[in-house]
């Protein structure tokens, strides 16, 4: 069960939209951010860009900044050997298999012209010039922007930074591990912020404990001062049908159940 500050609060459906793939990788947003974004800044990347990658093709001019120092070379030749291998093994084989040991080259394609991917960690204190950026370094002076974060359980130390650069943010998707111990945390941050979450889902990749609280959720905030919301919590059920879909697709989904 999930404290009560966490439930999101209610924005129209017709302004929620799921943008990237159905299984991992893909978010809930409010379609209204799209036109009035100028730039994705990314936080962890590995090899999954199709969040990134619709939004673009919804607003064009909309560039993609990403930070990730483990996505290097030695990641893509690991990467090609894994899925080569496995191709190999199938006796079946889907076309997007196929596209997967290719992933590479739709990688160069991508992070090309205007879209940046740099080898460098998000980091609260830069101490390494070249392998280390601070959230506020990463923004620079990028303003509308959508904020993603996802970087295994490094997302707590970031926090403050993303507290100062409020102005500058349209919205923040933002992935949460080890959720109970964190919980204080994030409740810290939402209150200090008064950004308003309008999404939530848990990622079934994690387990739940027995107070049913899960192990990771992605939340989806809005800046309120650049985009209307209501003050009521919303009445909606989650998972949503239509909008959400397991990160896992061979786990089963978690319902969440907030406090009263």
């Amino acid at each position: 069960m999930l404290p009560n500050y966490l439930k999101p609060y209610h924005t129209n459906f017709s302004n929620l939209v799921r943008l990237g793939r159905k299984f991992d990788g893909g978010y809930v947003i409010d379609k209204r951010v799209i036109n009035k974004t100028t730039a994705i800044i990314t936080c962890g990347l590995e090899a999954e860009w199709s969040f990134e990658k619709e939004f673009q093709k919804k607003n064009k001019d909309c560039k993609i900044i990403a930070f990730d120092h483990t996505v290097d070379k030695k990641f893509w030749i690991d990467r090609f050997l894994r899925d080569f291998i496995s191709l190999l093994l199938l006796r079946k084989i889907k076309p997007n298999q196929i596209l997967d040991v290719f992933k590479f080259i739709e990688y160069l394609n991508f992070f090309n012209g205007k879209n940046k991917h740099h080898l460098k960690k998000i980091v609260s204190k830069r101490k390494d010039k070249n392998k280390q950026v601070t959230i506020t370094e990463a923004i620079g002076d990028n303003k509308d922007i959508v904020l993603k974060i996802d970087i295994e359980g490094d997302e707590y130390k970031l926090l403050n930074e993303v507290n100062k650069n409020l102005n500058k943010l349209n919205l923040v998707i933002i992935e949460f591990h080890d959720l109970r111990k964190n919980l204080k945390k994030i409740e810290k941050f939402i209150k200090k912020t008064k950004l308003k979450n309008i999404h939530i889902h848990p990622n079934n990749y994690g387990m739940v404990d027995n107070n049913g609280i899960p192990e990771v959720i992605e939340v989806t905030l809005i800046n309120p001062k650049k985009f209307k919301i209501k003050n009521s919590k919303t009445k909606r059920n989650y998972p949503i049908k239509g909008l959400d879909f397991r990160n896992h697709k061979k786990g089963p989904d978690i319902k969440v159940i907030f406090d009263k």
